[in-house]
């Protein structure tokens, strides 16, 4: 296992990564599971590409990840062979459609799913020596509020939750808002509501969600849109192919496209939060936080 030389490595580290351009990093959580937060993952990234913008998909689900697996593609390394020390994160990157940059990370393994501080550090060590030009990076996280998640979150400019129609949906997505609200200060969330009827349900959804946080928390909602049930996902899922690809003018694809658009307007940090170390900075702040309450 590499392990993160605090203080050497960190400080090298970020000054490889000074003067770079600023890059878009959003967070895609959700609170629980099957709500199509990875499809959704993927298909924003590649309509990112599409809009010119150079994109990168980080598989941040440890221990269950599937970007690779919604895409067709075999990766023969992944976020495990980094962590060992036997590979670099540039040597993992898969080329995905239009361009996508894919950190794939392992299905299947308990040990990736139960990561500790010295093995997140890992993660944060690798990102400070990150070669690759991109505009945005897309943080795809495990579904709940484990450790991973919440730190994840916590290092990116912007927290995008995807909730659908179940009330398991928006329970467990306001846990988990509550948690980055009242534990780590977060106040600012974007929502997106899937797998809706309509857009209107898609904002009664939300302003279902709204009334529970303005009532207990200090938090801000935005509503970045919504994208409908459509039979188009589930055959893009079944061909191993993103649905903006499969159906580009398929109901799910133009949504999603929309979606893409909407953020790529969204102002871009710049300055000391616009920048990749900025990222890793804050993944080291949340490490650190974690080993000093476990």
């Amino acid at each position: 296992m590499r392990m993160f030389k605090e203080g050497v490595d960190q400080a090298s580290g970020m000054r490889r990564m000074t003067n770079k351009k600023p890059v878009r990093v959003i967070a895609i959580a959700s609170g629980k599971g099957g709500v199509g937060k990875t499809n959704l993952s993927v298909n924003l990234g590649i309509s990112f590409c599409k809009l010119g913008r150079k994109v990168a998909l980080l598989d941040a689900d440890m221990g269950l990840a599937n970007v690779d697996i919604l895409l067709g593609l075999h990766p023969k390394f992944n976020l495990t062979h980094v962590l060992s020390g036997e590979k670099t994160l540039d040597e993992i990157v898969l080329e995905g459609p239009e361009g996508l940059k894919v950190l794939p990370a392992s299905s299947g393994v308990q040990h990736m799913a139960e990561l500790g501080t010295m093995e997140q550090a890992g993660i944060i060590n690798a990102f400070s020596e990150f070669e690759q030009d991109i505009d945005v990076l897309l943080v795809d996280t495990a579904a709940g509020i484990h450790g991973g998640v919440i730190n994840f979150a916590r290092a990116c400019q912007e927290v995008l939750i995807v909730v659908c129609d179940e009330p398991t949906s928006l329970t467990d997505a306001y846990a988990l808002i509550k948690l980055l609200n009242r534990d780590h200060g977060l106040s600012r969330f974007h929502i997106i509501t899937n797998m809706v009827e309509t857009l209107q349900h898609g904002k009664a959804l939300y302003q279902k969600l709204c009334k529970v946080t303005d009532h207990y928390l200090d938090v801000a909602l935005y509503f970045t849109g919504a994208v409908p049930f459509d039979t188009s996902l589930r055959k893009a899922v079944q061909k191993q192919q993103a649905v903006v690809e499969l159906s580009p003018n398929s109901q799910a694809a133009l949504a999603i496209k929309n979606l893409a658009k909407k953020i790529n307007n969204w102002p871009v940090q710049r300055g000391a939060g616009g920048y990749l170390e900025f990222f890793v900075e804050r993944l080291i702040e949340s490490s650190q936080l974690g080993e000093s309450t476990g």
